[in-house]
C-alpha cells in the first residue's frame, strides 16, 4: 500500500511512501480486537472503590437494650446492615480488574487495527515538523490546512518530541505518542491518524520486532 507524504500546508508533496501490507493490508480480526479493547479498559480501572462490612464499622460490641421488654426487635449489635450507620451488605471492595491475554492476539489485535484504520482512509503521512519552542497555533494551524481541527487526532513522531507534545497538550482531542506506543485503543479511538515520516520505519519495525520475539 503506497499513501502520498503530505506538507504541513496541507498539500501533496508528490512523493510517496509505501506501507506494509503485512501490517495495514490484513483482513481485521474483530475478536483479537475486542479482547485487547477489553483488556485495555479493564487496566485503566483503579479498583479502589470501598465500603465497609459489618466487621469493619467502627461501635456495637456491646448489646444495645436488653433482650425483652422494650417492644422493639431483638438486636445485637448497631453494625447491622438494617440500621442507618452499619455496615454494607455485598459491597465493593478493593480490586485488581487487570488481566492479560496472549502476546500473538495482542499483536494481530493492533495490525487488525491498523488494518482498519487504512481502510477507512483515516491514516495521513506527512513530512517531519517540529518547532523552536512551543506554539499551540502552529500545530493548530497544520491541522486546519488537513482539514481535520474538528476531528480526534493521533500524531505519531519517531522519537520523543516534548516541544511537539507541548504544543499540542491544550489543544482538545489531540494526542502525541512515539510511534512505537499506540495502543489498539488508542488506534481506534482517533479519527485520524497523522504520522510523521520519519516514524513510519519505527512503527512498522517495532511491530515486525515484537512479532519476531512471540514467534
Amino acid at each position: 500500500m503506497k499513501l502520498s507524504i503530505l506538507t504541513t500546508g496541507g498539500k501533496d508533496s508528490g512523493d510517496q511512501i509505501e506501507l506494509a501490507d503485512s501490517i495495514f493490508g490484513i483482513e481485521p480480526n474483530e475478536t483479537a480486537i475486542y479482547e485487547d479493547v477489553r483488556r485495555y479498559m479493564a487496566n485503566q480501572r483503579q479498583g479502589t472503590s470501598n465500603t465497609k462490612e459489618r466487621g469493619q464499622v467502627r461501635g456495637g460490641g456491646r448489646k444495645a437494650y436488653r433482650q425483652k421488654g422494650t417492644g422493639q426487635a431483638r438486636r445485637g449489635s448497631i453494625r447491622s446492615p438494617l440500621l442507618k450507620g452499619g455496615g454494607t451488605v455485598f459491597g465493593p471492595s478493593p480490586r485488581d480488574y487487570s488481566f492479560k491475554i496472549p502476546k500473538k492476539t495482542k499483536q494481530l489485535a493492533r495490525k487488525s487495527a491498523w488494518s482498519a484504520k487504512a481502510a477507512d482512509k483515516a491514516i495521513k503521512i506527512i513530512d517531519d515538523f517540529t518547532f523552536d519552542e512551543p506554539k499551540t497555533r502552529k500545530v493548530a494551524d497544520i491541522l486546519k490546512s488537513l482539514d481535520i481541527e474538528e476531528q480526534k487526532v493521533l500524531i505519531l513522531t519517531a522519537d520523543t518530541d516534548k516541544v511537539l507534545y507541548k504544543s499540542a497538550r491544550n489543544i482538545p482531542n489531540v494526542e502525541v505518542l512515539e510511534a512505537n506506543k499506540p495502543t489498539t485503543y488508542q488506534i481506534l479511538d482517533a479519527d485520524v491518524i497523522l504520522i510523521q515520516k520519519s516514524a513510519v520505519e519505527v512503527l512498522q519495525g517495532s511491530i515486525e520486532s515484537a512479532e519476531e520475539a512471540v514467534a
